[in-house]
């Protein structure tokens, strides 16, 4: 199994990585072997891997553009393929459509979503058309001076990408046109003035939606029936004898439905969550320290015996070993890499 790992580079985000960072990780141990650094890139933030596991794709924080890279197979190394332009500034976040033909991204800076068609042999193509994220900015005054759309996750269903809006405090939902390669607003639910939703994930049985609020630090429970949501609940993300100021950052439901894990920027932390079995609700388990800062996000291996969070401003990830309790034990693995933003896990037979 193969890890790749994505930071930030520049200045400007006080990055302090050096582009894509790929290592073999042991499915026993959890631990990380250094076997590339792909260079050359500015910010490759977010990244993504297709179904079949041979092509990896990033978009670029503070800049304007996706890239397609070839995985070779044999060793997980990384080869650049090409690049497109994603029509807007500050492309944030990345996911495929349910026939793996588009790459759908969000520029966060210009409150716009791109369709990338997928060629055969992985590189990408043109959009066609831009699709403009309306709404109305939010009440805090640096935070949400625009819509500022910031995940596209594509539903268990594939049907619909989920859009949470920090910028703006609601989380739409679009299908995509494929004949125009264009998405489509299907319905939307607007959020507490200044909850600044971020990031949104999915039960894997049953028809519940859960975000993670950046600006008040609440995660909200919600009813899902098809694109539309509805509200059932909304609690916080940190402890509630915590004091200090602390944003939220990432969101994962345990793929066996029964957690919900998130991050803490300020408070540090990762916290989770019990899923009531038939409500939905959450209620509050465990918090544990993340041994870095500014924890932007987390990942699981393939198998959900680990859970790995990138600390950003430590430039650090550090390893928990997820109990059957859904608990998390801290291990002895910590990798030092400059400025981490995202990782994820090859498909490979390995893994």
């Amino acid at each position: 199994m193969f890890a790749y790992v994505g930071s930030y580079t520049t200045p400007e985000r006080k990055g302090h990585g050096n582009g894509i960072n790929v290592y073999r990780v042991d499915p026993r141990s959890g631990a990380f072997r250094h076997i590339q650094t792909l260079g050359g890139l500015e910010n490759p933030s977010f990244l993504a891997i297709n179904k079949a596991g041979t092509h990896l794709y990033s978009v670029h924080g503070d800049r304007s553009e996706a890239t397609a890279y070839t995985i070779h197979a044999r060793t997980g190394h990384l080869s650049v393929l090409n690049r497109q332009s994603t029509g807007g500034y500050n492309v944030i976040h990345l996911d495929f459509d349910a026939t793996g033909r588009f790459l759908l991204v969000t520029n966060y800076g210009t409150d716009t979503i791109a369709a990338l068609p997928i060629a055969e042999d992985g590189s990408l193509r043109p959009y066609s058309t831009l699709t403009t994220v309306t709404g109305t900015p939010g009440p805090h005054r640096r935070e949400q001076n625009n819509i500022r759309p910031h995940h596209n996750p594509l539903d268990r269903e594939g049907k619909h990408f989920f859009m949470p809006c920090k910028g703006g405090d609601v989380v739409i939902a679009y299908r995509l046109d494929r004949k125009r390669g264009v998405a489509v607003e299907a319905a939307r639910v607007t959020s507490r003035p200044g909850a600044g939703p971020r990031h949104i994930d999915f039960h894997p049985k049953k028809p519940f939606a859960y975000v993670i609020n950046e600006l008040d630090s609440t995660i909200t429970t919600y009813r899902k029936s098809g694109p539309v949501l509805a509200p059932l609940q909304t609690t916080p993300s940190c402890p509630d004898t915590f004091t200090g100021y602390s944003t939220g950052a990432e969101i994962w439901v345990g793929r066996d439905g029964r957690h919900v894990y998130v991050t803490n920027r300020g408070h540090d932390s990762i916290g989770v969550f019990a899923i009531d079995p038939s409500r939905g609700t959450l209620s509050p388990k465990q918090w544990v320290p993340t041994h870095g800062s500014v924890p932007r996000f987390f990942a699981f291996d393939r198998a959900e015996r680990f859970l790995y969070v990138a600390n950003q401003g430590g430039d650090t990830i550090f390893a928990y070993k997820v109990g059957h309790d859904g608990k998390l034990s801290p291990t002895r693995i910590k990798v030092a890499v400059g400025s981490p933003a995202c990782i994820v896990f090859s498909r490979g037979a390995s893994s």
